[in-house]
């Protein structure tokens, strides 16, 4: 210690002033250190696909058709779900989160491509930039959380079937959708905020459509170590320990489906968990194919088109493989169109006179036949000819007034 001090102080003598030392001394290590061409940027640019005129009315096209196709897709099984009190289940549950992910997930990107594409510009902005990469993020850690939710869903399902309502009550559903914000949120900031402590060149060029995590580490001029540690981690910690808990649940389910003996039970399991299996595979299949099997030298382009399919194509599907094959959700979807039609019909319902024993009515157009269950707001709509007398309800039920002198339709004649 006092040969330490001694020499402090002898340097400190020789130099003149201690202030004048330490100045000096700074002076020199950020001449040395850091780079001359460092500054706050305000802007990015976003290379996209190509830069030739003629492609980007076709890709102008391409993704415009792509985004409302996932956007109506995703909105429809909503709806659908929502509209239906039979699927106010768990997995319904889940897969209402999940549309609503890949509305967000595909809403974070493609906007900004087709303004970029019709405004002729590249330019993001450095608030932008941030604002688009941290919601991406959010979407897609989101994304793999709920598919593994999904995957426990079917797992208790099928290997659990007898304490399925006990463990898969609506309180723990919504605990998991929970944690599953929470971490992806926690997450999303974390890269943001180490993001906004890197600085950039003069001129940042992105070789994407959009702003990726991954590109802006490696474009930063100054140390990107601790960022790039840290997105390792959470890319294997995140992405890693989600597949392998699915890669376990499936491995316990097709353990359980062997121990069926009957084809049908089998049959009837393996359609539980078949268009989740597909989602996962083509979620994960397209993810990995882009981050760990580019080892190859590549275009600057060919990593911005690969991320469509994870991104833009997986998102678009999800709708289709849940909706083909599961019976649930085309009832739901004709029963949400048919209700739909009907309150575009224009009918009117009135109070009918108390003391109407019969109305005649006469004439072919539109009959409003109402169901048994009218009393609970569901009817069903067609054509009809009529002659002849329709027994009214009471005064507190349903009539309908519109091109006929339709006023009170019982049910049972339809």
């Amino acid at each position: 210690m006092s040969t330490d001090a001694s020499a402090l102080r002898t340097g400190l003598s020789s130099q003149g002033t201690g202030h004048e030392w330490l100045h000096i001394k700074l002076v020199s290590y950020l001449q040395h250190t850091v780079p001359r061409n460092l500054t706050h940027v305000s802007e990015f640019l976003l290379l996209g696909f190509s830069e030739e005129p003629k492609l980007q009315p076709l890709i102008f096209g391409s993704f415009l058709s792509m985004y409302l196709i996932t956007v109506f897709g995703n909105l429809l099984i909503i709806l659908a779900v929502s509209s239906d009190p039979h699927l106010h289940t768990p997995m319904y549950f889940f897969l209402c989160n999940l549309s609503f992910v890949d509305i967000c997930f595909t809403s974070t990107t493609i906007p900004k491509i087709l303004w970029n594409i019709q405004t002729q510009s590249q330019v993001i902005t450095y608030e932008g930039c941030m604002i688009q990469m941290y919601f991406f993020m959010l979407s897609t850690v989101l994304d793999d959380f709920l598919l593994t939710v999904m995957a426990y869903d079917c797992f208790v399902a099928i290997c659990h079937s007898l304490h399925y309502t006990v463990i898969m009550n609506p309180q723990h559903c919504r605990i998991l959708v929970l944690v599953s914000w929470i971490i992806s949120v926690l997450h999303s900031l974390l890269e943001t905020l180490m993001v906004l402590t890197l600085s950039f060149c003069r001129e940042v060029k992105i070789p994407h459509y959009f702003c990726e995590l991954k590109q802006l580490i490696q474009l930063a001029c100054s140390s990107n170590f601790l960022n790039g540690l840290v997105m390792n981690f959470a890319a294997g910690l995140l992405g890693g320990v989600p597949l392998a808990g699915i890669l376990y649940t499936y491995c316990k389910i097709a353990s359980s489906i062997c121990r069926i003996s009957s084809a049908q039970g089998k049959c009837k399991a393996f359609c539980t968990c078949a268009s989740h299996l597909s989602v996962v595979s083509l979620f994960y299949y397209t993810a990995l194919g882009v981050y760990l099997s580019s080892a190859a030298p590549h275009s600057p382009h060919s990593s911005a088109t690969a991320s469509v399919m994870y991104t833009v194509v997986t998102p678009m599907l999800n709708p289709f493989i849940y909706s083909l094959r599961n019976r649930d959700i085309k009832r739901a979807l004709r029963a949400f169109f048919q209700i739909s039609a009907i309150k575009k019909v224009g009918y009117f319902f009135t109070a009918a006179p108390a003391d109407a024993a019969a109305i005649p009515y006469l004439g072919r157009g539109l009959l409003l036949a109402a169901a048994p269950d009218l009393r609970r707001g569901v009817a069903v709509l067609g054509h009809a000819s009529v002659h002849g007398r329709l027994r009214p309800e009471p005064a507190s039920r349903f009539c309908a007034t519109g091109a006929g002198e339709l006023t009170i339709v019982n049910g049972k004649n339809r």
